[in-house]
């Protein structure tokens, strides 16, 4: 089975959502020693932003592009490629002002591809990847479960993973890290409970 690991938090060593997923993936391989894992730092390699000159480098013939052109479409290529490989993926997504990380953001937009990821039918929108298992590890400084406000970033990327048709969600929940020691340590432990339950077994 193969397991894409994905972080976005821009916090390094520091980050809590990179600590988190790190441990969903060793439980993981824990659970089944033959995962194959492929991993990508989405702010250390820095996927350019959807752009003009994506879409341009898409719709240019392979045999007229440009160098440019070319490192842009490669790009598009080889993130998709690694996504619709992947049987299962873990994501560290942290909250940034009550969205997700533009670097996570960015991937995002490199495999929402028509054709690819879903397609349109006359009925509406069909989702193509629901044979994969997505972990997604939610850390947040501030407290947004229950609350008017709703934890909004998991919110989108329960749309957006259920437009790919992915279903089999599980979200690893770490909140009120900015409310203080006792606060955080509690959320940390909590997430880690979770974790070492052994759900994260071979779907």
């Amino acid at each position: 089975m193969k397991l894409l690991h994905i972080d976005s938090s821009i916090l390094g060593d520091n980050s809590a959502s990179r600590q988190l997923s790190r441990e969903v993936v060793k439980a993981w391989q824990a659970a089944d020693p033959s995962v194959e894992v492929s991993y990508r730092d989405l702010a250390s390699e820095g996927i350019q932003h959807f752009s003009a000159a994506t879409l341009v480098a898409a719709g240019t013939p392979a045999e007229l592009r440009d160098a440019a052109q070319k490192l842009e479409a490669e790009l598009s290529a080889e993130t998709l490629a690694q996504f619709l490989a992947a049987d299962a993926v873990v994501i560290g997504a942290p909250m940034y002002n009550f969205t997700i990380p533009t670097q996570l953001k960015a991937w995002i937009d490199r495999v929402a591809v028509a054709g690819q990821t879903f397609r349109y039918t006359e009925t509406g929108p069909v989702g193509l990847c629901g044979n994969k298992k997505v972990i997604v590890v939610s850390t947040s400084g501030g407290i947004h479960a229950g609350q008017t406000t709703g934890v909004a970033h998991e919110d989108y990327l329960k749309l957006l993973l259920g437009f790919f048709g992915i279903t089999d969600v599980e979200f690893v929940r770490a909140e009120g890290l900015g409310y203080g020691e006792e606060v955080r340590n509690k959320a940390l432990s909590d997430a880690h409970q979770h974790i070492n339950q052994g759900l994260f077994s071979a779907a």
